[in-house]
C-alpha cells in the first residue's frame, strides 16, 4: 500500500498541477473516442499501451475479457455495454485478449481452476472457443493451443457483442465497428483480426484500421 500511497501523492501534487486545466475540463465532459474490453491481468494497461489520455478510452475489464451473451443474464458487462452505445454513442469498440493469459490457462486446464466455483462458472463464456480449440488444434502443443485459444476467445467474444440488441442496431447502420486485438506483452505488439485473411496479424503504425463486417465476424468462426 505505501507505494500506491506515494503514487497518489505525487499525483496529486506533481501531475494533477500540471493537467489541471484537463482535469477541470473532464469534470463536466465524458467523451471517450473508443471502448476497449480487455483482460483484467494488472500486466494490462491499455491508457499506457495506447497512450492515451484520462477521458479518452471507455474499459471494461474482467477475467478473460469475456462478453457474456445479451440471454445469458444482464450483468454488469451488459449495463456498461449498453451505456457505451445509448449514451456515450461511441463508434469503436475493441476486444482485446493477451498472451499468457491465465484465464484461458484455466479454459484449456479447467483443474487450474479447481475449487474456484464462481472462476469455473465465468469460464463457461469461453467454451465456443475451447471448444473450436480442441476439435482444431488438439494435437499441438500446449503452447500453441494457448496461443489459438488466445485468439478464439477474441473473437467468440465479438459474436456475443452482436447478441447485445444496442450493439446490434449500430452495426446495421454503420455507427460502431468491431476489432479483434491480442496484446503480446513480452513484444509490446498488437496482433489484430484481418479480415481479408482471417488471421492475428501484427499492427504497424500507419495500417488502415481493419474492422469486422457483421456478416465476415460470423464466418470467421466457421472458416
Amino acid at each position: 500500500m505505501e507505494k500506491l500511497i506515494q503514487g497518489l501523492e505525487r499525483f496529486q501534487t506533481e501531475i494533477f498541477p500540471r493537467e489541471r486545466e484537463l482535469f477541470a475540463h473532464l469534470a463536466n465532459h465524458h467523451e471517450p473516442h473508443a471502448m476497449m474490453i480487455t483482460c483484467a491481468d494488472a500486466r494490462i494497461d491499455p491508457s499506457h499501451l495506447l497512450q492515451t489520455r484520462p477521458g479518452e478510452l471507455f474499459m471494461l475489464r474482467n477475467a478473460g475479457n469475456m462478453v457474456p451473451a445479451y440471454t445469458s443474464g444482464l450483468g454488469a458487462e451488459a449495463a456498461t455495454i449498453e451505456y457505451a452505445m445509448s449514451v456515450l454513442k461511441l463508434k469503436h469498440i475493441i476486444v482485446c485478449g493477451h498472451t499468457d493469459c491465465g484465464a484461458m490457462r484455466a479454459v484449456l486446464k479447467p483443474e487450474v481452476a479447481s475449487g474456484m466455483h464462481a472462476v469455473q462458472n465465468w469460464l463457461t463464456h469461453a467454451s465456443c472457443a475451447r471448444r473450436i480449440v480442441q476439435d482444431r488444434y488438439g494435437h499441438q502443443e500446449e503452447s500453441v493451443r494457448l496461443r489459438r485459444l488466445v485468439e478464439e476467445n477474441v473473437m467468440a467474444q465479438l459474436v456475443n457483442l452482436h447478441t447485445h440488441p444496442s450493439v446490434a442496431s449500430r452495426l446495421l447502420t454503420g455507427a460502431v465497428h468491431l476489432y479483434g486485438w491480442v496484446y503480446e506483452i513480452g513484444a509490446g505488439r498488437i496482433h489484430a483480426y484481418d479480415p481479408a485473411t482471417n488471421a492475428f496479424l501484427p499492427l504497424q503504425p500507419g495500417d488502415p484500421f481493419q474492422d469486422l463486417p457483421a456478416m465476415r465476424l460470423a464466418m470467421a468462426l466457421t472458416d
